[in-house]
């Protein structure tokens, strides 16, 4: 994965329905291909951002460089990448004029002067903080709204205390977690260790492999039940899918390691119905996002 960056200078004037037209564009070409990105024009001058498969960015350039549209194609940067610094948008846009460019912090009268694609490659440093300052207004666009289980502000001084307090329990019961998933880790070592070395040496039963699939299940529980914890510290997430999930991993487990002989079939009935419940539950939560 790769993300080129490229500037180019528009040959006319461009009004708000060609650049609306343009971006339609350019959306429709990177969704069929999965590039992301974003378009900032100003000045006349075109600086887009292109992220995905090399082989998809490089054909995409190609049109690009083709298109009659502009002149002075130059790529400002290329190379490789681990993340997509705009995964979210088949083409994010950004036109504005030079006072607002030269309003972001640092870059002074830059933008007003430089900004074409001979100044662009010249004073590459910029670049960074354009990107991220770009990314940051569009997360600001969509960002969900904040929730918090146990805010730090509170209008009630008391509460505000209390939520301090249970913050601080929180975190405990966190680290408390650490300690039981480490020692589940251990467990399921010994598990596989005591099922391979009794006799027949290296063979597992189905009844065994059943104890080692309940081990290793537990650990996993005991995971989602770490992350439960941890997210009433948070700010960004609404924890209600991941305690569906955990709750599903659960049910799931016990659901593994039933020994049907000697269950009753209205016990077995009730874990099916609850298993099918919450399978349905966390299918429509996943539909909705």
């Amino acid at each position: 994965m790769i993300r080129l960056i490229y500037a180019s200078t528009a040959l006319s004037a461009w009004g708000t329905e060609d650049l609306l037209k343009l971006l339609k564009e350019c959306r429709a070409h990177n969704s069929a291909k999965n590039i992301t990105g974003i378009l900032l024009f100003s000045n006349n001058t075109f600086l887009q951002v292109l992220e995905g498969d090399e082989a998809s960015v490089n054909s995409m350039y190609a049109l690009i460089e083709k298109d009659p549209r502009h002149t002075d194609v130059t790529i400002i940067e290329k190379q490789p990448i681990i993340e997509r610094s705009f995964p979210y948008w088949s083409m994010g846009f950004e036109s504005v004029d030079s006072n607002q460019l030269t309003a972001i912090p640092g870059f002074n009268d830059f933008f007003a002067q430089d900004f074409t694609p001979t100044g662009l490659a010249a004073h590459k440093h910029v670049i960074a903080p354009l990107l991220s300052h770009l990314r940051a207004k569009l997360i600001s666009q969509v960002a969900p709204v904040s929730h918090e289980e146990l805010p730090m502000q509170h209008e009630d001084p008391f509460i505000q205390l209390l939520h301090r307090i249970i913050r601080m329990g929180v975190k405990f019961l966190a680290l408390l977690m650490v300690v039981v998933i480490l020692f589940g880790i251990v467990d399921v070592v010994y598990v596989i260790y005591q099922k391979i070395a009794e006799p027949p040496v290296m063979l597992l039963t189905i009844n065994d492999m059943l104890e080692t699939f309940g081990a290793f299940l537990a650990v996993l529980i005991a995971i989602e039940i770490f992350l439960n914890i941890t997210l009433y510290i948070r700010s960004d997430v609404i924890p209600v899918k991941l305690v569906v999930a955990t709750a599903l991993m659960a049910i799931s487990r016990k659901v593994i390691v039933f020994d049907y002989k000697s269950l009753p079939s209205e016990y077995v009935s009730a874990s099916a119905l609850v298993l099918l419940a919450l399978g349905v539950t966390y299918w429509l939560i996943q539909k909705k996002e």
